[in-house]
């Protein structure tokens, strides 16, 4: 059950993560309007539109965050593998990441949504929306405010 339920969540969010990188609106992608339209929000947790539309787009498996967002900022159309951590530090750097970056995707890595079978199981268990929506608004909530306030305090001090 567990095994169709990642299916049903997967192989859809994979087709959309293809098409959001793949389709340009004048020499643009999908995935870059996304990203350019959640930027003032991200900007406030201290991430930028490209990492928060990442976490969105994971939503089927967590494990693919970081590979969206390599993938965004390489502007490759498939996710990326790279397994030379200096080419991924490199990266990363050239796009902007500080270390307030980084503390708070990991801050919002450990607090926010589950995965969506995690999430559809909850729904099946509980026999019900309402523990699922709530098992991905309060710890998404807690991840958002956390890294809104990490950003506040990192602001006071080093700016």
């Amino acid at each position: 059950m567990y095994f169709g339920r990642a299916i049903a969540v997967a192989a859809p969010a994979g087709i959309i993560i293809w098409l959001f990188a793949n389709i340009q609106i004048g020499n643009i992608s999908i995935l870059t309007y996304v990203a350019n339209f959640l930027n003032p929000f991200a900007n406030l947790m201290g991430l930028d539109g490209y990492i928060l539309t990442a976490f969105i787009l994971g939503l089927p498996a967590n494990e693919i965050v970081l590979p969206i967002i390599l993938m965004s900022y390489i502007g490759q159309g498939t996710l990326v593998d790279l397994e030379e951590t200096s080419a991924i530090k490199q990266i990363l750097l050239q796009n902007g990441w500080t270390l307030l970056t980084g503390i708070n995707v990991m801050i919002f890595t450990l607090l926010h949504f589950p995965c969506g079978t995690t999430l559809l199981t909850i729904k099946k268990e509980a026999g019900g929306w309402k523990w699922a929506v709530l098992a991905f608004a309060i710890p998404t909530a807690c991840g958002i405010a956390l890294c809104m306030l990490t950003t506040a305090i990192w602001n006071l001090f080093i700016i």
